[in-house]
């Protein structure tokens, strides 16, 4: 093959080839495989023909399941509505890329990335992306601008899954129709293959409407046994009466005054006629119907949502809707991990390996939302934490609180300073006084329990210095612990006992007034 990039193959193993990558491998035709035309397997479904169509999916003709899995999306406006709300929950949460490394090549690699899904209207692609989850795959063709000598992704074009078959024998790898409805392999770097994984098996069988399918089935029944219902029933009956007399001809006028008052609300009849109006007093369970088509609405809620708590209105009202909410959130991740997957591998990879050549590793993209951190908490532990030795990377911090890095010549705010105040008619103080002045602002500083404990060191030391004057020397030359311990007595003997209580009593009281009046000078 000429003018392949040398080294590039996808996840099958196939080359990369230039050229083929410039022209669109799945545009629609006028006279080929590939129309728009329209396909509605839902008109007249029946029980037996429902099971046949999701045979054949199964066993390598899809086209008519996949036909009917949009017409389900067309004409069940719940499934439509909760099928909706499942893509565009997804398609609207925060997309992100992790570069692969801390050097200028991953960080110009993930920039690369980022312009991709910054560019407008990648959002509305991702529901196209999305569609997945109803059918079990979608198949979305990049369209790739090189007018710049570079190759960026143009938009992502959804492609009709009518269009596509799966490999009969791992019924995993995805074919395209050709224009002479045969089936070729998906060119490598040029499609986003998105299978979602509803259930465990293959791509087909993965899809919420294969589901849905017998509970729309059963729901048609039920709203066209209710229409019926209605219209015989929700009309009082239209009674018409004619004399014994009465030819053929007044019979015919009758009649068909009777019928046109179920239509047009006015007729005309002879004097001789009457028409009467028989109350529609309904008996029976004529909310059978009802009941039975919100109970499979429920059921459809269940296997798009996880939960009915959000969408049906059921008994327990606001604090339902908030246990259910959890539930949907563990589908929603699932939905978002399942798509950046899909992503990383037909997008991300082949962006970066036909711009800068094949990587080591490549940057992620990652899609969900942002963990919710209390600024206020984080900021009040870090400030109290820096002073004990926490180590904490100013760049991190940034992001946490949700600030960008300042650039080089950005004006940074500084905390504000408060200006000393300075009395312009004081004279200059004298080095000895402003000493003097130093020592006595530190001696008023002190409370008035450590005044306290220094009045009492001050009284106590008369009534203990003669106990203490000598001991040094007497307890030196001591011999023995016993000498020591007679020394100690004999030297206590002197010693006024009941004075030295009455100084610390004192000294207590005073500091516990200190304390009570709040005393700090």
């Amino acid at each position: 093959m000429a003018d392949v990039f040398k080294g590039l193959v996808n996840q099958y193993g196939r080359p990369i080839e230039k050229a083929a990558l410039k022209i669109e491998q799945a545009a629609p035709t006028a006279r080929g495989v590939r129309r728009h035309d329209a396909m509605h397997p839902a008109a007249g479904l029946t029980p037996g023909r429902l099971a046949a169509i999701l045979k054949s999916s199964i066993d390598g003709d899809p086209e008519q399941y996949l036909a009917l899995a949009e017409d389900i999306e067309e004409r069940d406006l719940h499934y439509a509505g909760v099928l909706g709300v499942r893509k565009r929950q997804v398609s609207g949460l925060e997309i992100t890329v992790e570069a692969a490394g801390d050097d200028a090549e991953s960080e110009a690699c993930a920039q690369l990335v980022r312009d991709v899904i910054g560019r407008e209207g990648f959002a509305d692609e991702l529901i196209d992306v999305l569609d997945a989850i109803g059918k079990g795959f979608s198949c979305n063709e990049i369209i790739w601008d090189t007018s710049e000598s570079q190759w960026m992704p143009k938009r992502l074009a959804w492609r009709d899954p009518r269009w596509f078959t799966f490999d009969l024998v791992d019924g995993e790898t995805p074919l395209l129709r050709d224009d002479d409805g045969q089936m070729v392999p998906l060119n490598p770097y040029q499609w986003v293959y998105h299978p979602a994984k509803a259930k465990s098996g293959l791509p087909i069988r993965g899809g919420i409407a294969r589901a849905a399918a017998w509970t729309f089935l059963f729901k048609s029944f039920t709203v066209k046994d209710w229409a019926i219902f209605c219209e015989a029933y929700g009309q009082p009956l239209r009674l018409g009466k004619y004399d014994a007399g009465a030819s053929e001809r007044d019979k015919e006028v009758l009649l068909e005054a009777v019928s046109n008052i179920g239509v047009d609300y006015a007729a005309i009849v002879p004097a001789s006629m009457a028409v009467e109006f028989v109350k529609a007093d309904i008996a029976g369970s004529h909310a059978l119907y009802r009941e039975r088509a919100d109970w499979l609405d429920q059921q459809v809620s269940k296997v798009v949502l996880g939960q009915t708590g959000t969408t049906d209105a059921i008994a327990g009202g606001h604090a339902v809707g908030k246990t259910h909410d959890g539930v949907r959130d563990d589908i929603e991740i699932a939905d978002a991990r399942q798509l950046a997957g899909s992503l990383n591998r037909d997008l991300t990879r082949p962006v970066v390996d036909l711009n800068r050549g094949p990587q080591k590793k490549y940057p992620r993209i990652c899609i969900g939302r942002p963990d919710e951190v209390d600024v206020g908490a984080l900021v009040k532990n870090v400030v109290q934490l820096i002073p004990f030795g926490l180590p904490v990377g100013k760049k991190a911090m940034l992001q946490k609180i949700g600030l960008p890095e300042p650039k080089p010549d950005e004006e940074l705010l500084v905390a504000p300073k408060q200006p000393a105040r300075v009395d312009p008619n004081a004279q200059p103080i004298p080095g000895d006084q402003l000493e003097e002045a130093v020592n006595s602002a530190q001696a008023q500083k002190r409370d008035a329990i450590e005044r306290a404990a220094d009045t009492l060191v001050g009284e106590w030391e008369p009534l203990v210095k003669p106990i203490v004057a000598g001991l040094e020397a007497e307890i030196a030359a001591a011999r023995s612990t016993d000498e020591v311990k007679a020394i100690l007595a004999k030297r206590f003997e002197g010693l006024d006992v009941k004075a030295l209580t009455e100084q610390l009593a004192r000294s207590a009281f005073a500091a516990r007034l200190a304390g009570e009046a709040g005393e700090t000078l």
